[in-house]
């Protein structure tokens, strides 16, 4: 499930960690996103509500643990 991803706050999220989201590997970062947030796949209403608390309360840390995470797995 990817339905967050059309969210203007989303393409900001990526653009802000220079993740060009693709039809590649979108679903690999929707993965990332539900582990990070200890959400089960692919509950996208959850995974979203879980991220705006996260980019609330940590938005510089969440950015920056999410950004070495991809640039991890989908670069490697």
């Amino acid at each position: 499930m990817t339905c967050y991803f059309k969210n203007s706050r989303m393409k900001e999220l990526l653009s802000d960690i220079e993740i060009d989201p693709t039809k590649e590997n979108i679903e690999e970062v929707d993965k990332i996103l539900h582990e990070m947030l200890s959400v089960d796949y692919p509950n996208c209403a959850a995974t979203w509500k879980m991220l705006r608390k996260k980019l609330e309360y940590d938005a510089k840390g969440f950015k920056k643990r999410l950004k070495a995470i991809l640039d991890t797995r989908l670069y490697t």
